[in-house]
């Protein structure tokens, strides 16, 4: 199978990543983490939530961050909209791109936004339809596309029939995501094998947790089928709260190691993000979670 020539890094350091910081990450830090990913040549970063600070007080700073990003051309600033509300306050800031995030359990869905899947994308409908209007971009995320915290291993089918309404609705690119980690290869390629019946594959984007070991593994598997756009987190930033302990987001440096080593390109900076890496890792008092990183910065001392 034939690999892609060139892949698209989305890092979501700066939301997914350090949403769940028990300590406050200052304003400063969360605008240099983004503005260090996009001179390290990330051409997208997902820069924070427009979400209640009552239930994500990290993201309170929402439109602070965004309306203070020193923004490169040719980088785009995606943020999480889950309403209409936060759709409004995130277009009065500046956004150019929002995301919605779905899930493919209805236990999952329940339990993290509170609606059944079908109350979810009845939510999201008016945000895509604002957004069309005024010209903004629309990625749809979908949560536990293999497995479930509550429900355990997820239909491929159900999850292809989420991507389908989010694709359908206008998301100009769904991105499936591997929750608590605990996807394999074989697994990833059925779900993906289902979504590709009702979303182009140019469409879809992979999200995995590396909670098993599993997150590297599951994106080649992804690219022999056609998948070039995979979300990442620098340092790995982001834990894995469904699983004590674990680790949650794959570590971009690791990501982008790989497929340098495949020869395919991303346009990224290895060297600087591994700098990143370990400059956030350091304000945030812990080792990086990149094992590329670590063995880079060993060499180099």
């Amino acid at each position: 199978m034939s690999l892609p020539s060139k892949v698209r890094i989305v890092d979501v350091g700066p939301r997914d990543g350090l949403q769940n910081e028990k300590g406050e990450v200052p304003t400063a830090i969360k605008l240099e983490l983004i503005e260090r990913l996009a001179d390290a040549g990330i051409r997208s970063v997902e820069a924070t939530a427009f979400v209640s600070p009552k239930w994500i007080p990290q993201m309170a700073d929402h439109t602070e961050v965004l309306e203070r990003i020193r923004r490169k051309p040719g980088v785009s600033y995606p943020v999480l909209t889950p309403n209409l509300k936060g759709f409004e306050a995130a277009k009065a800031a500046g956004a150019t791109e929002v995301a919605v995030f779905g899930a493919a359990s209805e236990a999952f869905s329940k339990r993290n936004i509170n609606c059944s899947i079908a109350e979810s994308l009845e939510r999201f409908q008016p945000v895509v339809d604002a957004a069309k209007a005024s010209g903004i971009k629309v990625r749809g995320y979908i949560s536990c596309v293999v497995a479930c915290p509550y429900e355990g291993e997820i239909k491929p089918e159900k999850v292809a029939d989420v991507a389908g309404a989010l694709y359908e609705m206008g998301c100009y690119e769904i991105s499936l995501g591997d929750t608590i980690g605990a996807a394999t290869p074989g697994k990833t390629q059925a779900m993906i094998q289902a979504c590709v019946k009702r979303v182009p594959v140019d469409k879809l984007a992979g999200h995995y947790h590396d909670t098993y070991g599993q997150a590297l593994a599951n994106i080649y598997a992804s690219m022999e089928l056609g998948i070039a756009t995979f979300d990442s987190s620098v340092s790995g930033l982001g834990g894995c709260p469904y699983a004590k302990g674990a680790s949650g987001n794959v570590a971009t440096e690791d990501v982008v190691y790989m497929l340098q080593g495949l020869g395919i390109e991303t346009g990224i900076d290895l060297d600087k993000l591994v700098d990143t890496g370990l400059w956030i890792s350091s304000f945030l008092g812990r080792t990086t979670g990149s094992k590329s990183a670590r063995a880079i910065a060993a060499k180099k001392s």
